[in-house]
């Protein structure tokens, strides 16, 4: 037998540094690669700060998705929130493994259009659709969710001249023993306004009334409220059956799962107190197969999810600018990224990790974007290492939202990079330039030529 080569033992003393109230560590180790790829060879490749997205955990989060529904109710159908994130390549790894495609406007249905997704296989939302937008809708069998009855009447004319009959579902609000309801979208259940646009709907026989749907909030931290909203809906749904010997082709329950990022003022990281996707789906499956449908008219259930399919496969890379104290003592670090590129920040404690390895002295810190304004904070108080002027840092879970909501305001957006399942970088989107911001401006004749 070959003797093992010895190697000594190595005593490395473990420092938490400052402890969080419940005595576990604060401060993360440092990460130094994404997907097997180097955190500052891409940074130095594409520039800093930088989006980085990880098509390995896409498609890990849908097919966990998936199977924790699949595996609960025969007749599951997922449509890619594309206001989640928006970006072609992203939408179209979502539709590569089977998902339809959910929209809030035009710009977005269009979008889906032309990533290859069939008018059939669009969900539009919104409370904002066009006559334009209806019609195109329509021609296309899009299933055109009503918000409003404005919309509804708008749709039942477009419907007198059209040889299409509009396949159409009912946005319904109602308490779900959260609070503040989200009642701004959709007809309430509790007051009668749903069944009253129900009515309208099966009395005009103008629209081919075939799903439900409800968003019952964002961040949904407890699982009852789904419970109540899919028992509701499904009751509702055997209301029309009942009453109007028509039965519901799908329920769709929306979205709002939460993700793994943490709420400012949460006592505990998210990571340990949200649910996992499994416990929305046991609640949301076991309501509707309780609900009393024959097996024959099971509807499908239909599924919006955004946040926790996509927060977590995306990370924001970025560089520090400076270090100064502020006039507490406090010490205060400068990234070359802000709250125009990271809107979430304004409800999420981001973790975030230094890329270099650090020694075990660490101190609180309020983490500062570039921007000349008061509220370009990144976080309030997160304990980290003492970063120097060009060490790197990982913001953790920005995959949604951040890039949809980001915003053109004294820095340029950055580009995005997406990693292949290869462990390839590929450039989704390219950094904005100077060009690119005024290649849409106008300058009048009058203004060409100044005089200083």
């Amino acid at each position: 037998m070959e003797k093992k080569h010895y190697e000594r033992p190595i005593i490395r003393p473990l420092n938490t540094g400052l402890m969080n109230k419940f005595g576990s560590q604060s401060v993360s180790p440092p990460m130094t690669h994404i997907d097997g790829i180097s955190v500052e060879s891409m940074l130095n490749d594409y520039g800093s700060p930088l989006f980085v997205l990880s098509e390995r955990k896409i498609r890990e989060n849908y097919k966990s998705a998936k199977r924790a529904f699949e595996t609960r109710y025969p007749k599951v159908q997922f449509a890619w929130s594309y206001k989640t994130n928006y970006l072609n390549s992203v939408c179209r790894t979502f539709h590569q493994e089977g998902s339809w495609a959910e929209v809030v406007s035009r710009f977005e249905y269009d979008k889906a259009i032309n990533n290859g997704v069939p008018g059939n296989k669009i969900i539009f939302n919104g409370p904002h659709k066009t006559n334009d937008d209806l019609l195109l809708a329509t021609n296309n069998n899009s299933l055109i969710h009503i918000d409003n009855l404005d919309e509804l009447y708008r749709l039942i004319n477009i419907a007198n001249n059209s040889d299409q009959k509009p396949l159409v579902a009912v946005r319904v609000n109602m308490d779900t023993g959260i609070y503040p309801k989200w009642d701004r979208f959709g007809f309430n259940l509790e007051n009668g306004q749903a069944w009253d646009a129900i009515s309208v709907i099966m009395t005009s026989e103008k629209l081919d009334l075939v799903g439900l749907h409800t968003h019952i909030g964002t961040y949904m931290m407890t699982t009852n409220a789904y419970k109540i909203a899919a028992s509701k809906l499904s009751e509702l749904a055997l209301n029309i059956r009942n009453q109007f010997n028509k039965n519901i082709t799908y329920l769709d329950l929306g979205g709002g799962f939460c993700s793994k990022n943490t709420l400012k003022g949460a006592y505990h990281n998210a990571i340990d107190t949200v649910p996992e996707i499994y416990e929305y789906a046991e609640v949301i499956t076991t309501a509707i197969l309780n609900a009393g449908f024959s097996q024959t008219e099971m509807p499908y259930l239909y599924l919006e999810t955004g946040r926790a399919l996509i927060d977590d496969a995306g990370f924001l890379l970025g560089t520090v600018i400076s270090n100064k104290r502020l006039s507490d003592g406090r010490r205060a670090t400068i990234m070359d990224f802000g709250i125009n590129i990271m809107f979430t920040s304004f409800w999420y404690d981001h973790k975030i990790s230094s890329v270099q390895d650090f020694g075990h002295h660490t101190e609180d810190t309020v983490l500062y974007g570039p921007l000349c304004m008061n509220i370009d904070i990144i976080r309030e108080n997160v304990t980290l290492p003492p970063l120097k002027p060009g060490d790197n840092v990982v913001v953790h879970y920005m995959g949604a939202y951040n890039i949809t909501q980001s915003m053109q305001f004294i820095a340029m957006r950055p580009a995005v990079v997406m990693i292949d399942t290869n462990n390839k970088v590929h450039i989704i989107k390219k950094a904005e330039t100077l060009k690119t911001i005024e290649e849409d401006e106008l300058t009048p004749d009058f203004l060409q030529n100044i005089k200083l």
